[in-house]
């Protein structure tokens, strides 16, 4: 069972960055795919970013592209997510996802086998 603890949420301003962290339990973390996906009030669970197992390839969803990367230390067992240029339209709570793949990560959020509790992001104007 992988558990995974996400971090880093908070209050940011428009135009402003926050970085967020998901750590794992788990010491094969390095076999594992990894995603950041987000829910706001009302809404579906959306795709964020993934990240291949080696960092070597990563996708974003239509609405972050060119503003949020995604980035994983294999030697910590973290993934991260940088967040800049943010907007009101960013809040949600994200979560980070983790599914054991040598595959493209996937960016369907039913593909992934554990999820973390979540962290809330909160973008004013």
């Amino acid at each position: 069972q992988v558990q995974l603890d996400e971090s880093g949420g908070g209050l940011a301003q428009a135009g402003g960055s926050l970085r967020l962290s998901c750590a794992a339990s788990e010491r094969t973390y390095s076999w594992y795919a990894m995603g950041w996906f987000r829910q706001a009030p009302g809404k579906e669970r959306e795709f964020v970013a993934s990240i291949s197992w080696n960092g070597g390839n990563s996708y974003y969803g239509d609405s972050v592209k060119g503003r949020f990367t995604i980035s994983r230390d294999n030697a910590k067992n973290t993934v991260y997510l940088q967040m800049n240029s943010l907007k009101p339209e960013d809040t949600a709570v994200y979560y980070c996802a983790a599914k054991p793949t040598f595959t493209h990560p996937p960016i369907a959020a039913n593909e992934y086998d554990y999820w973390g509790q979540g962290t809330q992001v909160t973008v004013s104007s």
